[in-house]
């Protein structure tokens, strides 16, 4: 699944757009390396995000193309 498809299935990001425009500005990275909206995503994944001055750091547990909101939190794990 493409990272911004699943920014917005996860709901960590709550608009695909958004998500796009977080990741050609280099506020996202995956496995530590900055990441572009196609980036393929798989289960173990460490992603982190830059909201202004705090950055949420997460580990992706498991991918799926649609889910429900109360599911969506499964997803993934906040570390940090």
């Amino acid at each position: 699944m493409r990272l911004d498809k699943f920014l917005k299935v996860s709901r960590i990001i709550k608009r695909r757009t958004v998500a796009n425009e977080a990741c050609d500005n280099g506020r996202v990275t995956l496995n530590g390396k900055t990441a572009k909206p196609s980036t393929p995503v798989k289960e173990g994944d460490i992603l982190e995000i830059t909201f202004g001055d705090k950055t949420v750091k997460a580990k992706i547990l498991y991918v799926a193309e649609n889910v429900k909101k109360n599911e969506s939190k499964e997803m993934y794990e906040i570390i940090s």
